[in-house]
């Protein structure tokens, strides 16, 4: 889970002295926390700290409310442009049928915008014969790569239990 972070206003700012910005993004200075606090209320707005990560923080007067708006709008966008990671488990002896149906699954996936793990697991004497699990994956590829272009994004390794890889659909 991701940590929530908070976002400061007004009295709530800790640093003695801010550098503020206004909302159009022009640089007004650095100023007292009191003196920059009291600019925001003589235009009935409010002062945001927008980064502690220097020193003075920097501090926006703008509208609490439409702030909150845009950065959760800017997260939600970059959560829905990377893609979500979706999981395709292949088996040692994998029905040619069954992975023409994997194939179908993960192609939707691919369309959607998402991440595929390819997975392929190895139990006991199947770890000896790496060779013949990487031509299955390949295969599997392979019937993928017929119908649209894919990109790498993390290539085909061998892990403790088997072979993974992730792949997405090139833009």
């Amino acid at each position: 889970m991701a940590a929530i972070k908070r976002t400061y206003i007004n009295n709530q700012i800790r640093a003695n002295e801010v550098r503020v910005i206004n909302d159009e993004g022009q640089q007004l200075g650095v100023f007292p926390i009191n003196d920059a606090v009291a600019m925001a209320k003589e235009k009935e707005l409010d002062l945001v700290q927008v980064t502690d990560r220097v020193v003075p923080p920097i501090c926006k007067i703008t509208d609490y409310g439409k702030y909150l708006y845009r950065q959760k709008k800017k997260e939600k966008h970059t959560k829905s442009s990377q893609g979500e990671l979706k999981g395709i488990r292949l088996k040692y002896n994998i029905s040619p049928h069954d992975m023409e149906t994997r194939a179908k699954s993960a192609l939707k996936f691919l369309e959607k915008g998402n991440k595929v793990k390819i997975e392929l697991p190895l139990k006991g004497r199947q770890k000896a014969l790496g060779g013949f699990a990487e031509e299955k994956i390949a295969h599997f590829m392979a019937m993928i790569e017929k119908t649209i272009s894919l990109k790498t994004e993390k290539p085909l390794k061998r892990e403790g239990r088997g072979y993974t890889m992730i792949v997405s659909r090139k833009q």
